[in-house]
């Protein structure tokens, strides 16, 4: 079957360099291309893995009596 493809320009002349270098046809390398991907298994979605952080420490926690958290104590903080 014939159809038409609209392949943005620096992936056409990926496929184009990548079919040269390998001795085929534009064609049969988008051809190989699909059907190797249609062959192989279906990933499950990326489980996302947590981020390499580096920790940091900051010392003692704060004591505060339970009066001293108002909202305006806490913005206190925040300014400072």
């Amino acid at each position: 079957m014939r159809t038409s493809f609209d392949f943005p320009d620096p992936l056409f002349r990926h496929l184009k360099s990548r079919a040269a270098l390998e001795g085929s046809s534009l064609r049969d390398l988008v051809v190989a291309l699909v059907e190797r991907g249609l062959a192989a298994p279906e990933a499950p979605p990326a489980a996302r893995e947590p981020a390499d952080l580096p920790s940091v420490s900051l010392g003692a926690p704060m004591a505060l009596p339970a009066k001293s958290l108002t909202n305006a104590r806490l913005s206190g903080f925040l300014d400072d």
